[in-house]
This record gives C-alpha cells, sequence and structure tokens, in this order.
C-alpha cells in the first residue's frame, strides 16, 4: 500500500497491540526512514522549531523516505500540521502516521485531511492470524462452507487466546497471573488516563462501574435503558459512555441486519469486548471471540479494498436469533451461528437461511466436529470453530 499510492497510511486501534512494532518493520523495507514520536521531548521541541526537520533523515541512497509519526495526535494541531506536510511532500516522501486509539477518534473529526489518507486497523491477535493457514480471499468467496482441511495445532492455539486474550503481551506471556495484572492495570490505564484526560467526567466511578457489568451482557442485544436503570444514572450518559469505550477500542457493537436501513438503526446492538479472556460465561467468551476474529477479517476486506463489508446479526420479533451475518455491499451471503457444544444445526438458523436463501455455519467449541446438513438446495456447515476460523481470509 505504501508504495503504490501517494496517501498518507494511519495506523488505528487498540493500545498495546504493536502498532508502534508493526510501523518500526515497515522501516525495514526503506533504505531512508525517519521515526518520530511526540513523547520524546527533544522530537517535540524539533517539530516545534522546524516543521518540516524530516527534512534532515540520513539519506543512504536517493530511494524516496519514510516518515514515521508515532503519538501525534497528542499535538493540538496534528491535523493541520499533517495536511501541511501531505501538500508540500507527498511526492517526496511516505508517510506513516500511527499512535493510541485516539488516533481513529481525533481524524474523524474535521475534514481538513480528506482525500490525503487511507486507514488501516491493528487488532490483537486472531486465529486466523497467528494458524497462517488462510484460505485465498476469491476461494472463500466463492464458497465459504467447502469442507476444508486443518492442522490439527489450531485447537491450542484457540484455547490460548480463550485463556489470555489476543494482545501481544498477555498472549506471549502465558501465565494467569500476567493475564490477570496486565487487564487490571490495561483497564484502569485506559478509564482513569485516557479517557478521564480527554473528557471531563463528574463521575468516573460510574463509568467504571458501567463498565464492570458489560461482560455480562455479551451475547445478546444491549439495553442501555437497562443499564441506566442499573447505576441510576441517565440513558445519555450510558450511551455516551458507551460510545466512549468504541471510540477508545474497549469494546465494539454490531447492529442487527434489517433490509430496512432505518428500522436498523433504531434497534440495539449486540456488544463485545477486544479484552474477553476474563469473561465468566464460557458460552459468551466463545460468541466474544468468533465475533472478533469475523471484525478482523472484514476490516481488512475492506482496508484492502476487496468490497463493502459489515457485520451484523439476525433476530425477529419472536425473539428468534442468528448470532453473526455477513454482508457485502448491504447483500447478506453468510450466516454464521456459535455454539458451545451442540452439533445439531440450530432451528434459528434453518429458520432465516430458509428466508435469505444464503449458506450458513454453525460453529462449535469443541475438536473434531465438521459435518454438512442438507435441506433441498439448502447446506448448513457444521464445524469445529477452530478448523473452520483458522482458515478465515
Amino acid at each position: 500500500m505504501l508504495s503504490v499510492h501517494k496517501q498518507m497510511v494511519f495506523i488505528a486501534g487498540p493500545r498495546q497491540t504493536g502498532k508502534t512494532t508493526f510501523t518500526q518493520m515497515q522501516a525495514e523495507d526503506f533504505n531512508n526512514s525517519l521515526y518520530f514520536n511526540w513523547d520524546i521531548l527533544d522530537e517535540k521541541r524539533k517539530l516545534i522549531e522546524n516543521p518540516f526537520f524530516y527534512e534532515e533523515v540520513h539519506r543512504k541512497d536517493k530511494s524516496m523516505p519514510l516518515i514515521i509519526f508515532d503519538e501525534l495526535h497528542k499535538y493540538s494541531n496534528w491535523k493541520n500540521y499533517l495536511k501541511s506536510v501531505y501538500d508540500r511532500d507527498n511526492g517526496n516522501y511516505k508517510f506513516i502516521v500511527s499512535g493510541s486509539d485516539r488516533l481513529d477518534m481525533y481524524q474523524k473529526g474535521g475534514d481538513s485531511l480528506a482525500g490525503r489518507y487511507f486507514i488501516f486497523y491493528l487488532w490483537p491477535f486472531t486465529l486466523a492470524e497467528l494458524a497462517g493457514n488462510n484460505l485465498p480471499f476469491k476461494q472463500f468467496m466463492s464458497n465459504p462452507i467447502e469442507v476444508r482441511s486443518c492442522p490439527n495445532e489450531t485447537q491450542p492455539v484457540w484455547n490460548r487466546l480463550s485463556r489470555f486474550s489476543g494482545f501481544p503481551d498477555p498472549y506471549l506471556n502465558r501465565t494467569d497471573q500476567f493475564y490477570r495484572i496486565w487487564s487490571n492495570t490495561y483497564r484502569k490505564q485506559l478509564l482513569r488516563e485516557d479517557i478521564r484526560d480527554f473528557i471531563l467526567l463528574r463521575s468516573i466511578e460510574n463509568m467504571e462501574t458501567l463498565f464492570s457489568l458489560l461482560p455480562s451482557k455479551i451475547g445478546g442485544p444491549l439495553s442501555m435503558a437497562s443499564l441506566a436503570r442499573d447505576i441510576h444514572v441517565s440513558f445519555d450518559s450510558v450511551r455516551n459512555w458507551i460510545k466512549i469505550f468504541e471510540n477508545f477500542f474497549m469494546v465494539f457493537r454490531i447492529p442487527p441486519w434489517s433490509q430496512k436501513i432505518s428500522r436498523a438503526i433504531t434497534k440495539e446492538k449486540k456488544l463485545y469486548l477486544f479484552d474477553y479472556a476474563g469473561i465468566e460465561s464460557q458460552a459468551a467468551k466463545f460468541e466474544n471471540m468468533v465475533a472478533l476474529e469475523l471484525l478482523r477479517a472484514i476490516s481488512n476486506w475492506n482496508d484492502l479494498g476487496l468490497g463493502i463489508f459489515s457485520l451484523h446479526y439476525l433476530r425477529n420479533r419472536e425473539k428468534k436469533e442468528v448470532d453473526f451475518l455477513l454482508s457485502n455491499n448491504h447483500n447478506p451471503f453468510l450466516l454464521i451461528e456459535a455454539k458451545l457444544s451442540d452439533d445439531h444445526a440450530a432451528k434459528s438458523l434453518i429458520k432465516f437461511q430458509k428466508i435469505l436463501n444464503i449458506p450458513a455455519v454453525q460453529l462449535v467449541n469443541k475438536s473434531g466436529i465438521c459435518k454438512l446438513v442438507s435441506d433441498n438446495n439448502l447446506k448448513i456447515m457444521i464445524i469445529s470453530a477452530d478448523h473452520w476460523l483458522s482458515l478465515l481470509p
């Protein structure tokens, strides 16, 4: 992407997913590169004194240099600064802009950079990334429920993700004690430092209480009115706080599917956590893990310009539900149900498949499951989650 297009590349995503490490790895592909970090006082001074300081990059040859701006969003005038940098030097340098989760939130706040950047997301580790067995995208789209072969080592990787989450530090450390320390510190750092510094809150305690209740809400439509009653705050407060959690990549939500978009907007969304390892309910944790795998996939497909993909769930007035629906350009193409151990096709999955007439997959959280259920021309693949997800493009 850097070599093909002239736009700056923004790297956004949750904290501690390795954005700085990733950008430094990109610099290895360039003979000439310069890494700038706003958090380093001397570098901050250098930019203030000379906005085009990067011209002094040490050059090994005449090839185009790569300039990496890290944590630049903390600079109050960062968008206007990048606009001037890009307009002046987009033909002379390549630019990567990375930082904490705030980068994604800030860039949505104005259009001064419109047309000057492409944004990509770096998520916590997912099974498909770690297993490295991904199917080619076109092959997956042509038949997402084909019978697949998969190495046996994917189940241990899936189990480690379930235990330690996909954030690099706890996943690589692989001890329960480290995960608990890391998770507690991570949550407090976001709530009591990042969010409180960014937004004036009268009661950070109520916001913390709200976040502590969310793991028990995984798997069903999230009622903000019910949460507001539980913690004795206004509906608007809960709605605003949930949006803040989203902006800081603590949670993500998926909307219900509806052919009438206006109807979908008024319905409750389902909420999931990026740090899911601490969810007590095994069924809820399993669904959350599947949700993140699917989010990573459609995010990458969209980033790469492969389509206009979105992730939804299905629920009718009788409260019959299918966990996930994947669509491309507002056309549904795959239903996915997550079951902890039931390897019989779910009645709701059969019902909605007949309505939509699209392929369906039922993911089961145990190994060794792989069978195809047919009903006339409709087919449902019932398969071990680690088996199917490890091959997701």
